[in-house]
């Protein structure tokens, strides 16, 4: 039986309606994962049809949660459409998140033409060709 992986759905304000959009674009593959959204992100993929676990808004603590699901191995991918021309109030949590999808080794996705690609890939793995969490992160 292969497990069903998990994906995280972030969006700031400026891109919910890109992310809105991309779900809708791949519904099909995307509803094969089990997803976690920040709070008004998973509201919105809630209402295109999508069953979302939703964590807090972004800026009150949500990305801090997303990163803490990374550090217990528990993402098998995220797709975060930023607005890298704005500032945020939360930008530490922002950054951590990015630093600890590189720390242990989960693929992030920051835009459409990337998202498509993670998509793809993590769709195409199976579980005996998927290496393991702890695998990705260096660790026996």
């Amino acid at each position: 039986m292969v497990k069903m992986k998990t994906l995280a759905l972030i969006a700031h304000d400026g891109k919910k309606a890109e992310m809105v959009g991309f779900v809708k674009d791949n519904f099909e593959a995307i509803q094969r994962f089990k997803l976690v959204a920040t709070g008004t992100t998973g509201r919105y993929l809630q209402e295109a049809g999508l069953k979302v676990k939703k964590v807090e808004s972004g800026p009150l603590g949500g990305d801090a949660q997303i990163a803490a699901m990374i550090v217990e191995g528990r993402l098998d991918g995220i797709i975060f459409l930023r607005d890298a021309l704005g500032i945020h109030p939360h930008e530490p949590d922002i950054f951590m998140l990015l630093r600890l999808s590189d720390v242990h080794n989960v693929p992030l996705a920051t835009n459409l033409a990337s998202a498509r690609i993670l998509i793809q890939g993590l769709s195409s793995e199976t579980s005996t060709n998927s290496p393991d969490r702890r695998a990705r992160r260096g660790k026996k």
